[in-house]
């Protein structure tokens, strides 16, 4: 494992992974229409069996699990034990979702089982993807395909580009990073992806871009929407690692800053930010063009 990988490792069996456990029940609200987008590309049918890569908690992986049954079956992978702890707390002692807590590069999968590879939004984090994507494609059928939901470019993400905007100015810049270095917008572009996966083997590429509003806060009335938004934003995500180590009152010089530009987005009881994402399809290429 590399060192890059193994920092992923560590932050997701660490602060990251026990935020999202915390806050599970609005992120999986935040991200159901780009995960069911996914899943109807992927158009699941019942005896199909399907790897869930990054499945986090195991939304995605019991919504297909749904799909396929009768006789077919979900296998979430995830790196991090919070998560998959949490998945199997939630599992419903059926035979048709189960999960295991694994680097889905190295993992010990069996091979050319799967009909279906997928994920939604747990792929840009891969230190060497194109050698995980191969790894992966030796667990899927030669008919098999794949599906994927990923991030755009952050500068088309207003949930990241507002609060991160905001606060410029309060908080130093971080060094930018390498546009291949892992992370949510790794695979924001469109020609990397594909050469990704086209050196992985896989055929029949395609990008449908998918933008979606996302309910980043919710309350009786605007303010409180407002100030749900904020909390989160503390808690989840880029802007709650550049203020981590910040001083009480830079903080809450960010804090009065990220609050007026919610403000900006506030509805009645909603604060709505638009997501852009890519869905993204292929196939094996060992069984040829469908």
């Amino acid at each position: 494992m590399s060192s890059r990988n193994a920092q992923q490792v560590k932050d997701w069996n660490g602060r990251s992974g026990e935020s999202w456990v915390v806050h599970q029940d609005w992120l999986d609200r935040m991200l159901a229409p780009f995960g069911d987008a996914a899943i109807a590309a992927a158009a699941p049918v019942a005896g199909e069996h399907v790897l869930d890569i990054g499945c986090g908690a195991g939304t995605t992986s019991f919504a297909i699990a749904d799909r396929v049954r009768p006789g077919g079956g979900v296998l979430g992978i995830d790196i991090s034990q919070p998560l998959i702890g949490r998945a199997r707390e939630l599992e419903r002692g059926t035979a048709d979702a189960a999960f295991l807590l694994a680097d889905a590069g190295t993992a010990d999968l069996p091979a050319q089982h799967f009909d279906l590879l997928f994920s939604r939004f747990g792929v840009m984090f891969f230190d060497d993807p194109v050698a995980v994507f191969t790894h992966l494609r030796g667990a899927l059928k030669p008919s098999g395909r794949l599906t994927l939901a990923c991030w755009r470019a952050a500068e088309e993400n207003d949930w990241i580009r507002l609060p991160m905007g905001a606060v410029q100015g309060i908080v130093p810049p971080a060094p930018p990073l390498p546009p291949d270095a892992p992370g949510p917008f790794s695979f924001g572009s469109r020609e990397r992806v594909a050469a990704i996966l086209e050196r992985a083997g896989f055929a029949d590429i395609a990008f449908t871009p998918f933008d979606h509003d996302i309910v980043f806060g919710q309350g009786p009335d605007r303010e409180a929407a407002v100030e749900n938004a904020l909390s989160m934003a503390f808690e989840i995500g880029p802007l709650s690692r550049v203020l981590a180590d910040e001083p009480d009152a830079v903080r809450e010089r960010a804090s009065h800053a990220v609050r007026a530009a919610f403000a900006r987005h506030a509805g009645e009881r909603s604060v709505l930010i638009n997501g852009a994402a890519w869905i993204v399809g292929a196939r094996n290429s060992v069984g040829g063009s469908q």
